[in-house]
């Protein structure tokens, strides 16, 4: 466990204040994530709640989050996320309009970024759902390959393979639209 550790412990207690600290430090990212992943508030706001929802149930569990807790509340969110997407479109990819959220930042105030961030969508779009993933958690996220490995439930190495062929593929299909 990390500092939180004593935080951790009275969690599993199910301290109501432990509890709410928790949920205090970590909704916001996890809605933050979620709402970039489905992109609607309303849904975001749903999925977040039955993450927490799952997190109670398996809090004690300690197994269930191995090194990292931001990492299991990760993993829990993309789980919900694509079972989503099996759901409703009867695929696990999201939309790359929703996934480009996650790597814009602040609205674009020139029409050469405007266009810039339109060709990343496309080129985006073009990848497998994995890639997307791993470009959206390691460089919207920020999270190091170690834990977008523990999200996706893939090793370190195919992440970072995953990300490899993502940024190739993505130099790829720019410089082709830019020869264009």
């Amino acid at each position: 466990m990390t500092d939180e550790g004593p935080l951790l412990d009275r969690a599993k207690a199910y301290d109501p204040e432990a509890l709410a600290e928790l949920y205090d430090r970590y909704a916001p990212k996890m809605y933050a994530y979620i709402y970039r992943r489905v992109g609607e508030a309303t849904l975001a706001e749903d999925l977040t709640g039955e993450l927490f929802v799952r997190v109670l149930r398996s809090i004690r569990n300690e197994q269930a989050w191995r090194e990292s807790f931001s990492a299991w509340l990760y993993r829990i969110a993309h789980n919900l996320v694509v079972d989503h997407f099996r759901r409703e479109r009867g695929t696990s990819q999201q939309p790359a309009d929703e996934l480009l959220v996650t790597l814009e930042g602040d609205p674009m105030r020139d029409t050469e970024s405007v266009l810039a961030v339109a060709q990343l969508r496309a080129a985006v779009a073009r990848l497998t759902p994995d890639q997307q993933e791993v470009i959206a958690l390691r460089f919207g996220e920020g999270m190091t390959a170690a834990n977008v490995a523990q999200v996706m439930n893939k090793t370190t190495g195919a992440v970072e393979a995953l990300q490899h062929r993502a940024l190739a593929s993505l130099r790829r299909i720019l410089g082709e639209e830019n020869h264009e």
